[in-house]
């Protein structure tokens, strides 16, 4: 668990840099000229908008991990996400642009999150106690606690399945280079932090999970890179295919493996929902907020941007992804036996 907070920290400010470098110079492209009517956006137009909420998701996400899965780290990363997006319609409505206001952004926003960290640090000094088990607890010296574990299951979870939607991220043109280059370096994003939660929350760190944890990586980047491959509107199945492999890794980093050897039938159950549950969830929250809540209008008004054409939908895919994300972590962030149990 010592690489945890690093890597956590390291990856919660590349979310930072990445959100940034979204917000001034790949949002602009996505803000269409001129008032009248027949010029309004159509569907995926704030693509940009999407890839940096997804962004901003990230960095508590890499806070969870910075914890280690302590509540104490995760109810106010969970505050800061929230500031941070009522922060970003307020920035998107100022219309920043250039490599000056990249930087300017950029290091603003890696010192809230240094100062959001420092707070953190200070109050677990203060009010942490000895968490080491003793003989009694039955657990191995180092082992995460298991509603700790259930919080960094839950993280790579959603992870996982954002990783899906920046991996599918479409535009109305879908011709445009920032778009390719925006969604994969998200979804790249995206799935170091699911594999580093999944294995902060594995029992323990050893050689055949690190290897599991490299495999699993290197696999789901180059299923990235098939779905951005593949024509728009024919990116169904290899999305599909990501999100099993990569939510049923998830699985297996993070769930006990009791005799040193997985419950192989446990994670053939966790693959057939993870083939299944992402795009049954992804469609079940996209319906209604296309039908009867406009969030996505509602986000693309507060930042002064044109709305999208009544012929057609202001999808917010982000958010989906996040509802759908936390109905990935309610099946699957059960890394112990006894939490696998309850589901009976």
């Amino acid at each position: 668990m010592r690489f945890a907070r690093p890597v956590g920290l390291l990856l919660s400010a590349a979310a930072v840099v990445l959100w940034a470098y979204g917000m001034t110079t790949w949002q602009p492209l996505t803000e269409p000229l001129g008032p009248w009517s027949e010029h309004l956006p159509g569907n995926n137009t704030y693509w940009a908008r999407d890839l940096r909420f997804m962004a901003i998701m990230a960095v508590p996400l890499g806070l969870v991990l910075a914890g280690r899965g302590l509540m104490r780290w995760g109810g106010p990363a969970v505050v800061l996400g929230g500031c941070w997006v009522a922060a970003d319609v307020a920035i998107d409505r100022a219309d920043p642009i250039g490599s000056d206001a990249t930087v300017l952004l950029a290091v603003a926003g890696c010192a809230v999150l240094g100062v959001v960290t420092a707070l953190l640090l200070w109050w677990e000094r203060r009010t942490l106690p000895a968490r080491e088990p003793g003989t009694s607890s039955g657990r191995e010296r180092g082992t995460p606690p298991a509603s700790d574990r259930r919080v960094l299951t839950g993280a790579a979870c959603v992870a996982g399945v954002l990783t899906l939607v920046a991996a599918a991220m479409e535009s109305p043109t879908d011709r445009e280079p920032e778009l390719n280059q925006g969604a994969l370096v998200t979804a790249a994003l995206l799935v170091a932090v699911a594999v580093g939660a999944a294995l902060a929350a594995a029992p323990a760190r050893t050689r055949v999970r690190v290897g599991l944890a490299v495999g699993l990586t290197v696999v789901a980047l180059l299923g990235v890179g098939l779905v951005r491959a593949t024509a728009p509107g024919t990116r169904l199945l290899p999305e599909v295919a990501l999100g099993a492999v990569l939510l049923t890794g998830v699985t297996l980093l993070a769930w006990d493996w009791p005799g040193g050897r997985p419950i192989w039938w446990h994670h053939a159950l966790a693959a057939l929902i993870a083939l299944v549950g992402p795009v049954v969830f992804l469609v079940a929250t996209a319906i209604p907020m296309m039908i009867m809540m406009p969030v996505g209008a509602t986000f693309t008004a507060l930042a002064g941007n044109s709305p999208i054409h009544a012929a057609d939908s202001d999808l917010l895919a982000s958010l989906a992804g996040l509802l759908s994300g936390l109905g990935m972590a309610v099946l699957l962030a059960r890394p112990s036996v006894e939490d696998r149990r309850q589901l009976r």
